[in-house]
């Protein structure tokens, strides 16, 4: 038996994600109470509904509301005018029943649709490069499409990464180096859950047999390695949140820091790294007077970048998590955005960026009506 939610005076917004057939729908359930709360206290109506349970020709929808620190109920709701989009994995947007489903909301006379798809890496490089003013912060990148095009990035940038178009957290990344110094001068590193492992090879072409075994079947980019700042040996990066709120402008919400475990190529904290205080890091490597500096133009360009991605992509965009990193002599690189932020762990970039999700939604309402 499924109650019903009386009819919201208030505005409403749903969490939109996939079903599960034994645990009711998949996701990420702390961060869903948490909007969830956190939209109440602001005066909305929110609720968690499948990708199923969405009949965009109906005046209510099945959804789910927190009935306690570990369990969901289902009732009946009204339908909302902003969905915020958490389905949890590429794997479901790809599929065709959630394709037509994202298409049909953004073509819905009533609804706004929060952040429609994920990002594809190469697409962001493209974005990017097609302004002058985000050019300046990309590495070059290129497909992966055999030996050749691996023997011509070498040549001109001898430090590289390989990256998978869809990878997420540093799944399958690998880090190569030419060292003509060394005996065997190439050097794969191969990203695994908590270090790397490291294969060495007298030609590329005995290296990239290896290289050819990990990225079979799955496309891959190659990009110029940057010489990032590191304390103590251990390099690391800046994680930006950067969102819309009550004005409908993209702004920084937070930055934090990850520094890289001491065998992992990358920063990523469930492959060993660890989280950190970007003002204290930079710093220390920087001094105080240039640490501002940094962070002051790392602001600027996130901002930059964030409008960039928006106008690349065609649709609007509420938000998206962004890694930077800050070279040994304080340039800036763009590595990454994610259209789906994990949450931060740093309290007060977590609160921020809970309360800016429904300012932004209060903002789209308005804008709509």
């Amino acid at each position: 038996m499924i109650s019903r939610s009386p009819e919201a005076a208030k505005p409403v917004v749903a969490i939109l994600t996939m079903s599960d057939p034994y645990r009711m729908f998949r996701g990420n359930r702390h961060n869903f109470q948490d909007i969830i709360r956190t939209g109440r206290d602001m005066g909305f109506e929110v609720y968690v509904v499948t990708v199923k349970d969405l009949d965009l020709d109906s005046p209510v929808l099945r959804g789910f509301i927190p009935a306690g620190d570990q369990t969901w109920e289902q009732k009946l709701f009204p339908f909302p005018r902003v969905i915020y989009n958490r389905i949890p994995a590429r794997e479901d947007e790809a599929k065709p029943k959630v394709t037509r489903k994202i298409k049909a909301c953004l073509r819905h006379p009533r609804l706004e649709l929060y952040n429609p798809y994920f990002f594809n890496k190469r697409e962001l490089f493209d974005w990017l490069n097609q302004s002058r003013q985000t050019r300046q912060w990309a590495p070059a990148t290129k497909k992966l499409k055999g030996f050749s095009s691996l023997c011509d990035m070498i040549k001109s940038h001898p430090y590289l990464y390989l990256k998978p178009e869809e990878g997420k957290a540093g799944h399958g990344i690998m880090r190569l180096k030419h060292q003509s110094s060394k005996a065997l001068p190439y050097r794969l590193q191969i990203q695994n859950n908590r270090g790397s492992t490291t294969y060495k090879a007298a030609t590329l072409e005995r290296l990239w047999q290896r290289v050819y075994k990990e990225t079979t079947g799955e496309p891959y980019l190659i990009q110029q390695g940057i010489e990032l700042a590191a304390l103590h040996g251990r390099p690391f990066d800046l994680r930006l949140l950067v969102q819309k709120a009550e004005h409908g402008s993209f702004s920084v919400t937070g930055i934090g820091a990850r520094m890289a475990g001491a065998d992992s190529i990358t920063t990523h904290v469930p492959r060993g790294g660890s989280i950190e205080d970007p003002e204290k890091l930079l710093t220390a490597v920087f001094g105080p007077e240039r640490s501002q500096d940094i962070l002051g133009r790392v602001r600027n360009a996130a901002v930059q970048i964030a409008k960039q991605i928006e106008k690349g992509s065609e649709y609007q965009l509420g938000e998206m998590s962004m890694d930077l990193g800050i070279d040994t002599s304080g340039s800036l690189w763009f590595f990454e955005a994610n259209a789906r932020p994990m949450k931060f762990d740093e309290p007060n970039i977590r609160k921020r960026s809970l309360e800016r999700i429904f300012k932004y939604c209060h903002y789209l309402i308005g804008h709509r009506s």
